[in-house]
């Protein structure tokens, strides 16, 4: 799986496409510092747009698109190359592909995402000048950002990948998903958050932090819920791409 994982790694890290990730996970952590400077002194005004700046930016936004943009590219690369049948074609097991695969644009996109989050929870919590560690509830609300963030990120990576497995036109249907199922109709539509990974993200951020994130409250699922669902879409869309290698006639 190795070799396989390196060679994806190379394929994905072109320099624009670093370039872009890096710029729109900057967007978010300059908009925070820009409302820390202007709305210094109001904790609450601060919090909120922070809060609604993870959700309608990051969470929304940014995070679904650049992960949609990586790991459909795992396997379309090798397809729109025809070299994926160079690795169909060794006595390795399908899973062992598929996961190295999955992990590359984990590996890329994810640090870069969550340090934007981070970033911008850290400026939007404590204030430009105001030190985060000495306060417990910050804290708090960082490891809950991570946390949703690496959720998201991975969650998004397996339904993605599939997508690249499964038609040419995978951003085309990537973006129509993001825009339509995860932003504007879970947004709306109550029983669609039990089926979305905003909604998993959203929920994960209340749960381990209902004091920081209680605007979420009345909107998000149930922890147990998101933790269950995270980790059953991972699952399926994994083993769907696992299925899919095995059933697909690769040119």
């Amino acid at each position: 799986m190795g070799p396989i994982f390196r060679v994806s790694l190379r394929q994905l890290a072109s320099r624009k496409r670093l370039l872009l990730i890096f710029i729109l996970a900057l967007l978010p952590i300059g908009l925070a510092a820009l409302v820390s400077l202007t709305i210094n002194g109001e904790e609450a005004s601060n919090r909120s747009f922070i809060n609604g700046l993870l959700d309608a930016l990051l969470i929304s936004g940014i995070l679904p698109i650049v992960i949609m943009v990586l790991a459909t590219a795992t396997f379309g690369n090798e397809l729109e190359d025809r070299t994926l049948s160079y690795l169909v074609l060794k006595p390795v097991a399908r899973w062992r592909i598929v996961l190295p695969k999955l992990l590359a644009p984990i590996t890329i996109g994810g640090p870069l995402l969550v340090a934007s989050g981070i970033g911008a929870t850290i400026l939007g919590a404590s204030g430009i000048g105001v030190s985060l560690l000495t306060l417990d509830n910050d804290v708090r609300a960082v490891v809950a950002v991570g946390v949703a963030l690496l959720v998201g990120v991975i969650t998004y990576a397996a339904i993605f990948t599939w997508t690249g497995l499964i038609t040419t036109r995978a951003l085309a249907f990537g973006l129509v998903y993001v825009f339509l199922w995860e932003g504007l109709l879970s947004s709306f539509l109550d029983g669609i958050r039990y089926l979305s990974v905003r909604g998993y993200m959203l929920a994960v951020m209340h749960g381990l932090d209902d004091s920081s994130f209680a605007t979420l409250e009345g909107r998000v699922i149930e922890f147990p819920a998101a933790i269950g669902g995270t980790i059953a879409v991972t699952v399926v869309f994994f083993l769907l791409s696992v299925r899919r290698l095995r059933r697909m006639d690769v040119p």
